[in-house]
């Protein structure tokens, strides 16, 4: 299953909010968050990995980043 979390233009820690929040609804699979800040990248990268998730990749997406987490 797969997802996408559209948290640019929101300052933290909503994305980070709302990264945990679909964690919770989800036991595995793909979520691509996008955030337009290095903080947000940074928040949610790291709370992702303490809740067992992956961060598979960081990529560059406009004017932020798609940060693409995993659990398989």
């Amino acid at each position: 299953m797969s997802s996408v979390i559209d948290a640019r233009g929101l300052s933290c820690p909503q994305p980070v909010i709302l990264t945990l929040n679909r964690l919770k609804e989800m036991d595995k699979g793909k979520i691509d968050v996008l955030v337009d800040t290095d903080t947000s990248k940074e928040n949610v990268s790291r709370a992702a990995m303490s809740k067992g998730w992956q961060v598979k990749d960081v990529q560059p997406d406009g004017q932020g980043y798609r940060v693409i987490l995993e659990k398989t």
